[in-house]
């Protein structure tokens, strides 16, 4: 661990005060960029996309389910892998909670991987209450994951960035 400086009451002061300067700058430009990612146009989707779920077959329309809207977490976890990505792990044990947010808001949700070993009984996958599905082909990540050069190169090899 590494040694902080201990100072005075009116230099912490002073730093904090310099610090929360910068968080409110960050705080506007996210904002900003939250709002021109809601102004993002859509796309239309064409494809038919199936995928694999504990429920059988699904196509992407199917979901939906009974809402307009729908959250698709690309969840890193390859077919030759024992466990998925530690950080898309560490999301996914955090969804149950936020489903019921979602659905409050016309909004479905679900966790897509690449292997299909993520379809065993959820009581075997960390407790997890909420829909993973799997596709059998990369073709969905490589249509719908526009992420940095190292997902897209995960998209093709299965190797995590």
């Amino acid at each position: 661990m590494s040694k902080h400086p201990i100072v005075s009451h009116d230099e912490w002061l002073a730093a904090r005060q310099r610090f929360l300067a910068k968080e409110k700058q960050f705080t506007r430009l996210r904002d900003e960029l939250s709002r021109e990612r809601q102004a993002l146009p859509w796309e239309r989707v064409d494809k038919d996309y199936v995928f694999e779920s504990d429920a059988g077959r699904q196509t992407l329309a199917q979901l939906f389910g009974a809402r307009s809207q729908l959250i698709v977490y690309h969840f890193m976890f390859a077919p030759d892998w024992e466990l998925g990505c530690k950080s898309c792990s560490f999301w996914a044990d955090n969804f149950n909670g936020i489903v019921p947010h979602l659905h409050a808001r016309d909004v479905s949700m679900v966790a897509v991987a690449r292997a299909r070993r993520i379809l065993r009984p959820r009581s075997t996958l960390f407790g997890r209450t909420r829909a993973f599905i799997t596709t059998p082909t990369t073709r969905w990540v490589a249509g719908f994951v526009p992420a940095s050069p190292s997902c897209a190169s995960w998209a093709q090899s299965g190797v995590a960035p």
